[in-house]
C-alpha cells in the first residue's frame, strides 16, 4: 500500500517526504520501499531471469537507496535514480559472480566436485508459462545492454531520455539499442505472437 507522500506518478519526492527519508525515518522508508519494490524487482527479474537472484539484487537497491539519499536531488523523478542504483548494484553482482566463478573453477578442479546450479522459478502467473518462459530466454539471450534497454523501454514504460541517462549512453544510442534488442527479439521468437 502506498502511504500518502509517496507519489509514483508524478514521481516526485515531496520535499517534506525528502527530508524524512534522509532523516532515516522508518514509517518513510516502509511507504517508499512498498511503492518501488514491484518495479524494481520486476526489472532486475527480467535482467537476471532469476526469480532468487532478483529478490536479493532488489534488497540491495533499497539498501544502497538508504545509504545513498542524501544524494537524490529535490525535484528529481524518483525511478531513474532507482534504476541508477538497481543498474549499478546488478553490475557489481555480476563482477563479484565472476570471482566467485573463478574461484569454484579452481576448487572444482583441484576437490574434484561439481557445482550445482538454482533452479529458475516464474515471477507472475501469465496467460501462457511456455510463452513466458520463451520471452525470458530470449531476453536473456540478448547482450546485456540490449537486454536492459529493452526492458527499461517496454516493461519499465520510460522515455528514451531516461534510458540513456540509466545507462549513461547518447539518446541516439539508447534508440539503436531497443531498436536492435526487438529485431533480435523478433527472430529469437518468431513463433511467439505480438513481439512490438
Amino acid at each position: 500500500m502506498v502511504g500518502a507522500d509517496v507519489t509514483p506518478e508524478p514521481d516526485i519526492l515531496t520535499p517534506e517526504l525528502l527530508a524524512r527519508l534522509t532523516a532515516g525515518e522508518e514509517a518513510a522508508w516502509y511507504d517508499f520501499v512498498s511503492a518501488y519494490e514491484g518495479r524494481m524487482y520486476a526489472y532486475l527479474y527480467r535482467l537476471e531471469g532469476n526469480a532468487e537472484d532478483a529478490l536479493d539484487l532488489t534488497q540491495e537497491v533499497f539498501y544502497r537507496a538508504w545509504r545513498s539519499i542524501r544524494t537524490f536531488r529535490e525535484g528529481e523523478r524518483v525511478l531513474p535514480w532507482l534504476y541508477q542504483v538497481a543498474r549499478n548494484t546488478q553490475i557489481e553482482s555480476h563482477r563479484r559472480k565472476q570471482l566467485q566463478r573463478f574461484s569454484l573453477e579452481e576448487a572444482r578442479e583441484d576437490v574434484g566436485f561439481e557445482v550445482t546450479s538454482a533452479a529458475r522459478s516464474p515471477v507472475q502467473a501469465a496467460e501462457s508459462a511456455d510463452a513466458q518462459d520463451r520471452v525470458q530466454r530470449a531476453l536473456m539471450r540478448l547482450p546485456e545492454e540490449y537486454r536492459e534497454a529493452v526492458v527499461l523501454r517496454f516493461v519499465e514504460d520510460l522515455p528514451y531520455d531516461e534510458i540513456a541517462q540509466i545507462q549513461g549512453v547518447a539518446v541516439g544510442t539508447a534508440k539503436s539499442r531497443v531498436f536492435r534488442a526487438k529485431e533480435q527479439l523478433a527472430e529469437l521468437l518468431a513463433d511467439v505472437a505480438d513481439v512490438h
